[in-house]
């Protein structure tokens, strides 16, 4: 164990190397981490939550989202914009109609594990 002292308090800290050094080890890259913050922020907003779950079963054109959300086709639109940029929903075309779902299975996923969470 090392002792060092921590820089402007004047007190000691004790460092584990060895654990210190192994998680150090493991941390991922500085650009995974900023990422994986980028994507975090994109849950961080309800309205996208609730486009993401009505999502969750199947597959919805804008003016259903905006029907089922109670909210303008605007605003939906500009919400799917930001999950489709953040490759978590998807979109197919059929004829004139845009059909929007959830991009694959790992967004299935996050939303699960935090409903899961949040339930406990």
């Amino acid at each position: 164990m090392e002792e060092r002292l921590q820089e402007g308090t004047g007190e000691y800290l004790k460092a584990h190397e060895e654990i210190v050094e192994r998680v150090k080890a493991n941390q991922p890259e500085d650009e995974y981490l900023y990422d994986l913050s980028e994507l975090f922020k994109i849950f961080g907003d309800s309205t996208r939550i609730k486009i993401l779950y009505s999502l969750f079963d199947t597959e919805l054109c804008v003016s259903d989202m905006a029907t089922i959300l109670n909210l303008s086709q605007s605003s939906v639109s500009h919400q799917l914009r930001i999950l489709k940029d953040a490759k978590l929903v998807k979109f197919r075309r059929d004829g004139k109609a845009i059909f929007y779902s959830l991009d694959d299975e790992h967004v299935r996923m996050i939303l699960s594990l935090g409903m899961e969470h949040v339930e406990e």
